[in-house]
């Protein structure tokens, strides 16, 4: 019984341990709960941020603008037209780029086909007599493979300002103005004569401001006549403020919207542009594995007609050789033409992929294609 007694202590103590222990289990998940909830709040701020700068403005979006004041919804809309003149500028950057690797690409693979195949399988025809004049009596020419049409001016974006600046310096001159008809109405009223060159005395000003109640009817009072002048000058500049600023969110606005759509005319004129790179790119592309296939086969062919030279000679006519050794000859002559006129022939045409070099590089790979054919 006094063993229960000891032991009846030490399990209140523990369970207390435990109750302590899930209290403070507890306060930490609500308080990571409450950092989740503050950082799933901030991650939705956040996209939502994105998705008004980041992402093009349509038409609900330019409806939820109008709800805004003018000039800051002018900012944004100018902050969104940066964002995509920018972001097309970059993609047709990335895009050059990847162009300008793609002709130092072509312009290695047709040099590694000129110099180790294509210029010894010519030189190897005309030893057998089989080149055609026209091929024979070619001149070497500088090919242009791709230009890109001229490219329209930048677009640079506008920035906007509030005009609260200018518009206070109006609505103070107006301010002072309107204090000055003041003064001016009720010294014409008290029959006193003020001097423009230079400023008036206290008593003058006392006189003057003590008349302007008179103005409409009232007791002289100066100071009530001084409240009323300076009351009348600060509103008629303050109305002239805000007409200004309001005036000119509402321009600004109209600007940036304009901007906006020109903008937009800009980014798809350039997205144009990327597509048709793009076009070329895969046109590109397509013929470095051409060209690749046709050095291999003419190294083989090459071969063959080092075979025929020097076991049936050099022979008058390309008539005179072997059924099988003719036939091998006007494979590599067929190659060689292929070839040679898809390599001499512009990419490009009024900054556009050529329709003729689509044309003969779909005649190269089929060429190709029937030569391996024969092979297998």
């Amino acid at each position: 019984m006094q063993q229960e007694e000891k032991n009846t202590p030490q399990v209140e103590a523990t369970e207390e341990k435990v109750e302590e222990t899930e209290a403070a289990a507890r306060e930490a998940e609500s308080q990571e709960a409450t950092v989740t909830d503050e950082s799933d709040v901030k991650e939705t701020t956040s996209s939502l941020s994105a998705d008004i700068v980041g992402e093009p403005l349509d038409d609900d979006a330019l409806k939820e603008i109008e709800g805004m004041k003018k000039h800051d919804a002018a900012m944004l809309i100018v902050s969104k037209t940066r964002h995509i003149v920018e972001d097309t500028d970059k993609q047709l950057d990335a895009c050059k780029m990847l162009l300008s690797d793609d002709l130092k690409a072509y312009e290695e693979a047709k040099q590694a086909l000129m110099e180790n195949a294509l210029a010894e399988a010519e030189e190897l025809l005309r030893e057998v007599g089989y080149l055609p004049p026209a091929l024979e009596a070619e001149e070497s020419k500088e090919t242009v493979i791709f230009e890109p049409k001229e490219e329209i001016p930048p677009f640079y974006v506008k920035e906007v300002s509030s005009g609260k600046f200018g518009a206070f310096v109006l609505g103070l001159l107006v301010a002072a103005g309107t204090f000055g008809g003041v003064a001016y109405t009720a010294a014409q009223k008290a029959g006193v004569a003020l001097a423009f060159d230079k400023l008036p005395d206290m008593q003058t000003c006392q006189q003057v401001l003590s008349t302007v109640p008179q103005l409409w009817g009232g007791e002289p009072n100066m100071t009530l006549g001084a409240v009323a002048a300076g009351g009348a000058a600060i509103v008629t500049g303050w109305i002239v403020y805000a007409i200004k600023v309001a005036t000119k969110g509402a321009a600004n606005l109209a600007f940036a919207k304009k901007q906006l759509e020109e903008a937009r005319e800009y980014a798809k004129h350039k997205g144009d542009c990327k597509n048709e790179m793009d076009r070329v790119d895969a046109h590109m592309n397509e013929a470095i594995e051409m060209l690749k296939g046709y050095e291999i086969a003419l190294r083989e062919q090459n071969g063959k007609l080092h075979r025929i030279i020097h076991i049936e000679g050099k022979l008058e006519s390309p008539e005179s050789y072997h059924e099988k050794s003719k036939r091998e000859i006007e494979e590599t002559h067929k190659l060689v033409e292929t070839v040679k006129r898809f390599i001499d022939t512009p990419m490009s045409e009024a900054g556009k992929l050529s329709q003729k070099s689509l044309a003969l590089l779909k005649d190269a790979k089929e060429n190709f294609q029937a030569f391996i054919d024969k092979l297998y």
